[in-house]
């Protein structure tokens, strides 16, 4: 039986929003520094429909919208009582003193691909990394598996075109374009996804796999916050199988694309990297992993610091 976030009887999809633009360089920054700017502001909210916007990101009316979109979606920024605001994440990454301003660590990428591919919020991206059951596809593949999965979930607004436009955001979000004499300067930019290598082009143009195994740029900071994420919205339980963390919708497992050996690996250090918060064992048979105690996202966001020490 299927289950999971998608399957749940009051999911509402997303599938637009992004105005069939992939996240690029510099458009979390920008973001952020524009909210920064005006989050004590009253009017918070109109940063980026204000008459100045364009001007401000120096971009058009669609890209500023597909901005607006990405830092949401990556939690860098959020709407919160009427007003826009700075996130905990996003104020250690982006601020002019933060970790990564400019996203030149892997470990910023792995943090933003975490935060979409396992968020139910976007609804391609976790059903691409999560439930979609083979390794290589077609765009048309997965744009007839999410119509069927909109017809039998009886999903509104969930039209053919806007499906083939979220599908082929995704694939762009993640694989580097071939060069075109017609593509503008602003075509030609890579998103800074791609080069996590987890979809790579076989074939044809139009033919794709999932690359499974280790991820030796993935660390171990953002690992932990990847699994305290994954707890707190999954189970209240002290201990979490090995199972559920390897192949449960929304887990470390299925976003990382993380062979079982190299979840083994990760999990068994996490005591070490979490301050003794979570414990691996492998006793009586059972695989699985016991928090010693209460789960904190803002503790998880310090832990991050840890993979960025050498750069």
């Amino acid at each position: 039986m299927l289950r999971g976030p998608l399957y749940k009887k009051k999911y509402q999809p997303q599938l637009s929003g992004h105005e069939t633009f992939p996240l690029r360089y510099g458009w979390l920054k920008k973001a952020f520094d524009a909210v920064r700017e005006t989050e004590n502001d009253q009017n918070s909210r109109s940063v980026f429909l204000a008459d100045d916007a364009i001007a401000r990101f120096g971009v058009g009316k669609n890209m500023v919208a597909s901005i607006r979109h990405w830092a949401t979606a990556a939690g860098i920024i959020k709407d919160m009582s009427g007003r826009t605001h700075t996130t905990l994440l996003g104020r250690r990454l982006f601020a002019d003193n933060g970790l990564d301003p400019y996203m030149e660590n892997p470990a910023t990428s792995w943090l933003i691909h975490w935060k979409l591919s396992g968020n139910p919020n976007k609804t391609t991206w976790f059903w691409a990394f999560n439930y979609f059951p083979v390794p290589s596809f077609e765009r048309d593949m997965l744009v007839k598996n999410l119509q069927k999965l909109a017809r039998d979930r009886n999903w509104l607004r969930a039209s053919t075109a806007t499906i083939k436009n979220d599908v082929a955001c995704f694939v762009r979000t993640y694989v580097s374009q071939p060069p075109s004499g017609k593509a503008s300067h602003e075509d030609t930019l890579e998103s800074p996804l791609t080069e996590l290598g987890l979809i790579k082009p076989i074939g044809s143009r139009f033919g794709f796999r999932f690359v499974r195994g280790r991820k030796p740029s993935l660390g171990p900071g953002v690992f932990c916050f990847a699994v305290t994420s994954f707890w707190l919205s999954h189970s209240k339980a002290r201990t979490l199988s090995f199972e559920t963390l390897a192949h449960e919708p929304g887990s470390p497992g299925r976003v990382f694309l993380l062979d079982e050996n190299d979840l083994v690996d990760r999990l068994s250090t996490l005591e070490g990297v979490s301050n003794g918060l979570y414990k691996w064992s492998e006793s009586t048979g059972l695989k699985q992993l016991t928090r010693n105690g209460e789960l904190d996202t803002e503790d998880a966001v310090d832990l991050i610091k840890c993979d960025y020490v050498d750069s």
